[in-house]
């Protein structure tokens, strides 16, 4: 019972932490009053960056738990889809959509993990977590009707639209390697590993982009790297850490229930932000709050 109350307390945690992502990333690329700060190429790779650097020290220490090819490659996938593409494809997102609606496309995340799960780790549902996937995905699905409805320009958000769904697939990816072929390492030992393995490509790409020109020439270069520097300490090294760990000690299921809590975190921090929240996405809400109830009850099974 305490350590269930734990893996509830980190999702809430989790959630509150992924949800003021997406703002963090807007305040990275334009100012409070509006002016463009970084590009979402800059805003990804200081992301990655400066998490990485962060995480280097254990990265290094924990070179030693490579020792076969098999975990080498499954840290590199977890580097790479769960953190690396993610980064560039949620800014690249973010220049279209608001931060509330990503959030919520954000929840596709553990559909993608439930179907790569069955197909390539024979993962099975109970019919209690069905029923209640079943619920979740249907208030996310009328979260994001409700959210697609205050979005002037469809045909243009369409290809943002599909950069979010491409990053959770990614998230669902990782998800997998880390239950199934990662169990073993502790969840920094992961973390950190993962982190060292992209900082190179993400250097280069910051490099590329000129971010040193960026940081030297734009006067709102600083109030950038103080919401990307939260971005990378708080949504990226330390909340990615808390998730392989709750990957590890729960369910797939479980853990990516977080994405079904960061876009109710996400429209309420866009709404202080000026955003429109409206009653149908309030009930939408509630409807997803009941399906990760059912999902995660206690009487189970089998777990994912």
């Amino acid at each position: 019972m305490k350590q269930e109350i734990k893996n509830w307390g980190l999702l809430i945690l989790l959630s509150i932490i992924w949800g003021s992502s997406f703002i963090l990333m807007k305040r990275g690329m334009h100012s409070m009053s509006g002016e463009t700060i970084f590009s979402s190429e800059q805003v990804g790779a200081l992301r990655m960056v400066i998490a990485g650097l962060i995480l280097l020290p254990f990265g290094i220490y924990n070179l030693k738990k490579i020792t076969s090819f098999k975990f080498f490659f499954s840290i590199l996938g977890v580097g790479l889809f769960g953190n690396f593409f993610p980064a560039f494809l949620f800014t690249y997102a973010e220049q279209g959509l608001s931060s509330g609606y990503t959030g919520m496309l954000n929840s596709f995340t553990p559909v993608f993990t439930i179907i790569l799960g069955a197909i390539f780790f024979k993962s099975r549902l109970t019919s209690i977590q069905f029923s209640g996937l079943f619920i979740s995905i249907l208030g996310v699905a009328l979260l994001i009707k409700t959210g697609g409805d205050s979005i002037d320009n469809n045909s243009v958000s369409f290809k943002y639209t599909v950069a979010v769904v491409l990053a959770t697939l990614c998230y669902a990816i990782s998800l997998n390697l880390i239950k199934h072929m990662l169990s073993s390492l502790k969840a920094i030992e992961t973390t950190s590993l993962a982190f060292t393995f992209t900082l190179l490509p993400a250097l280069i790409i910051g490099w590329n982009s000129n971010v040193i020109d960026t940081i030297k020439t734009n006067d709102f270069a600083l109030e950038g790297l103080f919401f990307i520097g939260i971005l990378a300490l708080f949504g990226t090294a330390l909340a990615v850490i808390l998730f392989n760990k709750l990957t590890i000690n729960t369910t797939t299921l479980f853990a990516s229930s977080v994405t079904y809590l960061i876009p109710i975190v996400a429209v309420l921090i866009g709404v202080g932000f000026g955003e429109q929240i409206s009653f149908s996405q309030v009930i939408s809400m509630a409807v997803v709050l009941i399906g990760i109830f059912v999902a995660n009850r206690k009487k189970r099974i089998r777990a994912v």
